[in-house]
């Protein structure tokens, strides 16, 4: 938790939940912007599925190297700082990796990109908990539905960059331009303050209370997916759908789109149908996306099984994270850390599991796999006490 420095008024929380909302937007578009040209740097390294799904792996080791560094630099120096300076150089090292010319080459570029991704992702979503203790209610799903909109957003720009025979490199330098801007003209809005010196001693990796490992598991089969989605639709769409150039990114898109439509409408659906119907449907559409997929891998047909997977993970995360925030055994931060780690793991291990499963049978085989992961969330929220009607 950080120390206030902004005078909680009216104009400054908006204001501020705007410049916290842009952050997570730019975060969010520098991300899609990489995975709308993954199947043109694919195909210009001359990568198999397998040789693609080992490089996709150097992102998390990244990110997973220095996650005990970001925290520590978010707690000395304040996520503010951490998170402007970390901000500017993630887009930099985006455009590291429209530079790749050799497998290793973008295999060091995104080691990098995960290790100041990471410190990304610590300062904005300890940005977005001191915004939302400004507030009276809830806010934190519009932060994450800002990010989403990004990942549609930065489809639909890497659409028109193909369409136009943009290079990625020159695509991620205009990328690179405008987060700078919104860098320049909102880091001042961002809440101040540095974390408190005492802090909890209790060690973030120890073994979770048994429902909040439940809790971790049904994070971990949504992460997965995403990231399955993140890394590998455009790739799915070219090679198993056989759609043409100019719409390889559409299934991409239709995915987010869909994500961040059921991010912005999620809080009315739980509160009319209540969590844990609306997990058990999550992982019904999740399932239902992917086998779509897998079966009938046309073009209509396979945007229909996206949008499908993107409205099941939409609101699987946030609610996961609500109810881990109120165990009754565990303090909410403490909670919300161990359940976030083991969710995590989902969005690190699923790209590479894909493109192993791909080299050995098929990238439709492991599409089918994801689709397992939409079951086993619905089966497993039935056994979830913590999760209420």
């Amino acid at each position: 938790m950080e120390t206030h420095t902004l005078p909680a008024t009216t104009y400054n929380r908006s204001r501020i939940r705007l410049a916290v909302s842009l952050f997570y937007f730019c975060q969010g578009l520098a991300f899609a912007s990489w995975a709308s040209r993954i199947p043109d740097i694919k195909t210009t390294l001359n990568l198999s599925d397998g040789q693609l799904g080992s490089l996709l792996f150097a992102l998390p080791l990244g990110q997973l190297a220095t996650m005990a560094l970001s925290g520590t630099l978010v707690t000395k120096f304040g996520s503010k700082k951490v998170l402007t300076l970390a901000a500017a150089l993630y887009v930099i090292a985006l455009t590291n990796l429209g530079l790749a010319s050799k497998g290793w080459h973008l295999g060091v570029s995104l080691f990098v990109f995960g290790i100041i991704g990471n410190m990304c992702n610590i300062a904005v979503n300890t940005q977005g908990v001191a915004a939302e203790n400004l507030y009276d209610k809830p806010i934190m799903s519009s932060f994450h539905g800002a990010w989403s909109i990004a990942g549609f957003t930065g489809a639909l720009l890497g659409l028109v960059m193909i369409n136009l025979h943009i290079a990625p490199y020159l695509h991620f330098w205009i990328i690179t331009g405008l987060v700078w801007i919104s860098i320049l003209i909102n880091n001042k809005y961002l809440v101040g303050g540095v974390g408190p010196a005492n802090t909890s001693k209790k060690r973030l990796f120890s073994k979770p209370e048994g429902a909040l490992l439940q809790l971790g598991v049904i994070g971990f089969c949504s992460m997965a997916t995403e990231g399955a989605m993140f890394d590998w639709s455009g790739v799915y769409f070219k090679d198993i759908v056989k759609a043409p150039q100019a719409l390889v990114p559409l299934g991409y898109a239709s995915f987010m789109v869909m994500m961040a439509s059921g991010r912005f409408i999620g809080d009315r659906l739980i509160a009319r149908l209540g969590r844990k119907r609306v997990l058990q449907v999550s992982g019904v559409f999740i399932s239902s996306g992917m086998f779509l997929a897998v079966l009938f891998p046309y073009i209509v047909t396979a945007v229909v099984a996206f949008m499908l997977v993107g409205l099941g993970v939409a609101t699987v995360v946030p609610t996961v994270y609500s109810v881990a925030g109120r165990n009754a055994k565990v303090s909410p931060g403490i909670a919300l850390a161990m359940v976030s780690s083991v969710s995590y793991l989902g969005f690190l291990m699923g790209p590479p599991l894909i493109g192993y499963i791909a080299e050995l049978a098929s990238l439709r085989y492991s599409y089918a796999v994801i689709g397992m992961f939409g079951l086993v969330i619905t089966l497993l929220v039935a056994k979830i006490r913590a999760i209420n009607q």
